[in-house]
């Protein structure tokens, strides 16, 4: 094992407007999931399933990818100030994210954690070494690339990843539900683009969309709609409904590795009982995943209100920092366990402190 890193700086609160948001992604994602495991591809039967299409088709794991670059780039930043090669940090993160991609791989092919992990040891390690206005640049190019070339798909995720890792490093992402003038413009410019392009993508062939998933058409509604979620989701939280929404969604976010790899679990368990294999029972779908995130946020809350970490989160850490890190919550008359936006483990001394006065 390697030592231990250094002291972390002053705590850092995790953006909970961006958990929140990753929660909300989650839900989304798993709609579209739960109709792949089970087999379901007659968006056209019903209007459940036309409102799954044009509704949560491709318009989730664009904000998922965003918030990914993101937290690497929070992590990146926080490890240069921990460890003596914050890099090799990153790409043991990368690596191990693959790992866990290739097991779950196994339980639902065409899974994100590998991808997601492979895009980011090709494209976000690279980018740690250029300027900001450079990875911008990258990112609005390999977008538009991905758009031109394949018709986005998987491919947008380097895009993604550089947008993101580029809005982390503005400085914007840290209050950013104190914007309101650029989450109106977010959410105006995501409607203005979206509605058009949702109406030209029901026009095509029915093969072209449900196949092909619409090509470049279908992808800059998939994109422009994700916008208007983002902007619309962080505006509503200045609200009372949105604050409560954003408290019950915020530990689902925290915990969105286990969530997700538990929710595939979930999903191939049930969707045999329900009779949802090859069937077009697409309100079935939303009440299943309305009742799967409903019992993830409970117990996401629930188990954070006891340790630091989900349980794949904690075993994320361990193997990214090469040491064993504390998980269970202070208690009480302890300080609070640093960890900030990437979530990295209290400095070696505050645990130390903390066993001491255990066993006083």
């Amino acid at each position: 094992m390697s030592s231990s890193p250094p002291p972390p700086p002053p705590s850092q609160a995790r953006v909970q407007a961006l958990d929140a948001l990753r929660g909300l992604a989650l839900g989304g994602i798993l709609v579209v999931n739960i109709t792949q495991l089970a087999y379901m591809y007659r968006y056209d039967a019903t209007v459940s399933g036309l409102i799954v299409d044009v509704g949560f088709h491709q318009r989730f794991f664009p904000i998922f990818s965003f918030l990914f670059g993101i937290g690497s780039a929070l992590f990146l930043e926080s490890a240069q100030r921990r460890a003596k090669r914050p890099r090799l940090v990153l790409l043991r993160r990368l690596v191990i994210l693959a790992g866990f991609g290739v097991l779950h791989h196994l339980a639902q092919p065409g899974e994100a954690l590998l991808p997601y992990a492979v895009f980011g040891i090709l494209f976000l390690l690279p980018a740690s070494y250029l300027p900001r206005a450079a990875v911008l640049v990258l990112g609005v190019v390999c977008s538009a690339a991905a758009l031109a070339v394949a018709g986005g798909g998987i491919l947008l995720v380097p895009g993604l990843f550089l947008l993101g890792t580029a809005a982390a490093r503005s400085g914007l992402v840290r209050d950013i539900e104190q914007r309101p003038g650029m989450l109106t413009g977010l959410l105006v410019t995501g409607l203005v683009t979206a509605a058009p392009m949702a109406l030209w993508y029901l026009t095509m062939p029915l093969q072209e969309r449900f196949f092909g998933y619409g090509g470049p058409v279908a992808a800059v509604a998939g994109l422009s709609t994700a916008m208007a979620y983002s902007g619309g989701f962080l505006l509503s939280l200045r609200t009372r409904t949105g604050a409560a929404a954003c408290r019950a969604l915020a530990p689902l976010g925290r915990m969105a590795l286990t969530n997700y790899v538990t929710a595939t679990a979930l999903v191939l368990l049930l969707i045999g009982p329900l009779g949802m294999v090859e069937s077009e029972s697409y309100g079935v779908v939303f009440a299943l995943a309305a009742a799967i995130i409903a019992v993830q946020a409970g117990f996401s809350s629930w188990w954070l209100g006891r340790f630091r970490y989900g349980p794949l989160e904690w075993l994320w850490r361990c193997g990214t920092w090469w040491q064993a890190v504390p998980l269970r919550a202070s208690g009480p008359g302890e300080p609070p366990a640093s960890a900030g936006p990437s979530g990295e483990p209290p400095s070696p001394h505050r645990v130390h402190t903390g066993a001491r006065k255990a066993l006083r």
